[in-house]
Order: C-alpha cells, then structure tokens, then sequence
C-alpha cells in the first residue's frame, strides 16, 4: 500500500532503494531506508487483510453456562470490549469468532457443530471455562457431558478457569490478535493450512504457549477392571452384612 504525496515543485522524484532486509507479514509501518519519505509505507495485501480481520471480530455467543455471565459484563462500560472492535453477532453467517462459554451437552454437540460449519472461513474458536475445556466438574461421572470442546471442533485458544474473569477474556482476545497478525491467507492451495491443523495457544497465568492438539476424537468414559474391582468387593460385602442380618433376624 502506498501514498503518494503532491509534487508541485516540478522537480524530479528521488529513487528509493529499499534494503534487502524487509520485514514480511507485518503490521506496523515499515521503512526500509531513512531517505524515504515519512509519507510512504510498505505493507503486503496479507498484512492488510490480518490488520482489517484482527480489528473487527465479530464473535458469535454461544453462552450455555455461568461463564457467559462474565463474557457479558464485558459489553457493558467498565470493559468496554468495543474498543477491541468486537460486536456480538446472532448470525454464525455474519461472525468470524465462536465463543464457547458453558457445559456442552451430547445433546447440543450437533448444534455447535451445525453453527461452526456455517461460519465463513477464517475462523476462530475461544474455549472459555473448565467446563469447556475439559468436562469441568461433570467429567468424572456424567454420561451427557461432552469431555472437552475441542472434540468437536478445533479451538484456538484455550481460557480455563471457574468462570474466567472478564480480564483474561480480554487477554484472550489480545493473543487471538496476535494470532490473526501472524496468518498468511495468500499461500498456494497446495500449501493451505487445515483448521484442525492450526497451532493452538493457552491462556493460562496471562502467558502465550504452544500447547500440542489434543484434538482424538474419542472420549475417555471406558471403565477398566482396575477401577470397577474395588466396587464390586464393596458392594460383595455389603451384601454378604445384609444376608447375615437377615439370617440373624431369622
């Protein structure tokens, strides 16, 4: 992207040559010699694109829990999450961001599904919550509780905790950024980058990591014979007190 200021002098313009060193996919002003004019700056059509698409993500709320409740103070103008350029969308067509904020139910797994798919690429996922992100508290022993979001679709950033305060939604945000500003959308089809192949990064202690895909497919709800065996002699010997009571009582 270039500007181009007014010659009306009439004199020649100076020939810029610019380093070899020059920055790629970035979004600040670049200025690769000091002779040039504070008027011209360098930018690709990648940065561009990060740069609009960074500054203006449209999350789709998907509240299915307390969580939500502190996503929603975030609208209000203590935090004032506008300024972020975030405007709450009902649409999935019309949003870029999905904000899983609650328990997800067996149930309500098609449905998230069903929105996700009718988001227009790119596309990004915030697991916010304990519940979210593992199964929270219903982990242990539910048979409707689905053991983490990102066995359904591919999350970006992960924002545990019981609920997240609203400041660690807006750090989550600020590392989404970040992400976006990093992307290259222009490569060759050849070279695309899967959504389920994406890196992933973790919002624990306000701290950006690279954390493995832990994307399986399979939710660990097998009962092996180690854990089952200490129930069954339990239960055995319960049973063997209340027919010796019983014989007693005979």
């Amino acid at each position: 992207m270039v500007s181009i200021p007014e010659y009306s002098s009439g004199k020649s313009r100076n020939k810029v040559n610019f380093g070899e060193n020059s920055f790629i996919y970035s979004i600040e002003s670049l200025l690769p010699d000091q002779s040039a004019s504070s008027s011209i700056f360098l930018a690709s059509i990648n940065d561009f694109s990060n740069w609009s698409r960074l500054s203006s993500l449209w999350p789709l709320l998907y509240g299915t829990s307390c969580c939500f409740i502190e996503f929603a103070s975030l609208i209000g103008s203590r935090f004032d999450f506008d300024r972020y350029g975030l405007v709450p969308r009902s649409s999935p067509r019309q949003a870029d961001l999905i904000v899983t904020a609650g328990t997800v139910t067996m149930k309500m797994a098609p449905s998230l599904v069903r929105l996700y798919e009718q988001m227009p690429e790119p596309k990004y996922v915030i697991a916010m919550g304990a519940c979210t992100i593992t199964g929270g508290m219903f982990s242990t022993d539910s048979y409707s509780t689905v053991r983490g979001v990102d066995k359904l679709i591919p999350v970006d950033i992960y924002l545990p905790g019981c609920p997240p305060r609203p400041e660690a939604i807006i750090d989550a945000v600020t590392k989404l950024r970040k992400k976006v500003a990093r992307e290259n959308n222009y490569r060759g089809d050849n070279d695309q980058t899967s959504s389920s192949r994406r890196k992933k990064y973790f919002g624990m202690n306000h701290q950006l990591r690279f954390v493995p895909s832990i994307h399986t497919g399979e939710y660990n709800q097998r009962i092996d014979d180690r854990n089952i065996k200490p129930l069954l002699d339990n239960f055995s010997v319960s049973i063997d007190s209340v027919n010796s009571k019983v014989q007693i009582s005979e």
